[in-house]
């Protein structure tokens, strides 16, 4: 008998198509990323996609199978696009190429390729590079105006390319602490919340420029519900439990503990909701356990943010809750017709 994995889509282009979609919905976010920050994720995102097709067509090869299929699938594109979004943009070159080559050949094809890999791999390729190269991996360009000195495209090129700036601009003037790493780092100082909301590189509800970007991701999310692309469980109950977990913590002390909107609107909260949680195959394939999945991530993704070491959660979350999926899907499973109990 043949053996069936996830994703469970009875046609290759019918994967090619719901892919390409996933990629369409992202977007109205990037295009918002490049309004507020300048054009320097699009060369992320290609250096990703290229890096990201060859190591697929390099894999596919050792690995004695066809190319060309497993390559317009998209699959691998979507790993590259979700890694860029998830670092800095004028991260050097190597950087982008190392995390994303090793996304797609060890956390996807160590474990037989699409269907088959336990954890989502762009955000394997993000843990690696943020354990590894912490220091190029909080160079997180300031959004225009903020800035002391803004770069043109071609000068974006050339750092990325050559690490080189134009004479008397350093890279401190150009970059400049996340929201959420600004936050987390001036509670440390002992400063209230209300006190650090006024500084200029805060907006509405988060990070000035920042979260419109995550407004283009909701939208995109929203698109994909829409389409029946994917279930509003994930999404829905990843928000809620970030949403509820904030808003307990913002009573209760509401000087040293931002709200539930910060979170919702910081980092890579709407990304992750919909776009990277609901990957169908890291994730559970039951409705209850996808509830059970999401909660877990939005628990993980808090208390990283509030009591942790890093700025933002959502990778790490998702990684922790990857490794709970077969159980979770074991107890959460129907039971088998005609049987007691719950399957063996």
């Amino acid at each position: 008998m043949a053996t069936i994995f996830s994703p469970f889509v009875s046609k290759t282009d019918n994967v090619s198509l719901i892919m390409l979609r996933v990629l369409m919905a992202l977007i109205p976010g990037i295009a918002l990323y490049i309004w507020f920050f300048g054009p320097a994720i699009l060369i992320s995102i290609t250096l990703a996609s290229l890096t990201a097709l060859c190591t697929e067509a390099l894999m596919l090869k050792m690995r004695n199978r066809p190319v060309i299929p497993f390559l317009k699938d998209n699959s691998a594109l979507l790993t590259a696009w979700l890694l860029a979004l998830s670092i800095p943009p004028l991260a050097p070159w190597w950087l982008v190429v190392v995390g994303t080559a090793f996304s797609i050949a060890v956390a996807k094809h160590l474990y037989g390729g699409l269907g088959n890999n336990l954890f989502n791999p762009a955000m394997v390729g993000y843990a690696v590079l943020i354990i590894s190269f912490p220091m190029q991996m909080t160079h997180w360009i300031a959004p225009h105006g903020l800035g002391q000195v803004g770069l043109n495209f071609l000068e974006q090129l050339e750092y990325i390319f050559l690490g080189a700036l134009p004479p008397d601009v350093t890279l401190d003037a150009i970059t400049m602490a996340t929201p959420l790493d600004t936050m987390k780092t001036h509670l440390h100082l002992d400063k209230t919340v209300k006190v650090i909301l006024e500084m200029p590189i805060y907006g509405t509800f988060a990070g000035y420029g920042s979260e419109f970007v995550s407004y283009g991701f909701l939208l995109g999310g929203l698109y994909l519900l829409a389409a029946r692309i994917i279930n509003w469980h994930i999404p829905v109950a990843y928000l809620m439990t970030l949403f509820v977990t904030a808003g307990i913590f913002n009573l209760a002390d509401p000087a040293h503990f931002v709200t539930p909107l910060f979170h919702w609107f910081s980092g890579a909260a709407m990304l992750g909701a919909f776009f990277i949680l609901t990957d169908p195959v890291s994730s559970p394939t039951t409705n209850t356990g996808r509830l059970i999945f999401a909660v877990g991530a939005g628990l993980i993704t808090y208390l990283i943010r509030a009591f942790g070491g890093f700025p933002d959660g959502t990778a790490f979350a998702t990684l922790l809750m990857n490794i709970c999926v077969p159980l979770i899907v074991l107890y959460t499973q129907p039971k088998v017709f005609g049987k007691k109990g719950r399957p063996s």
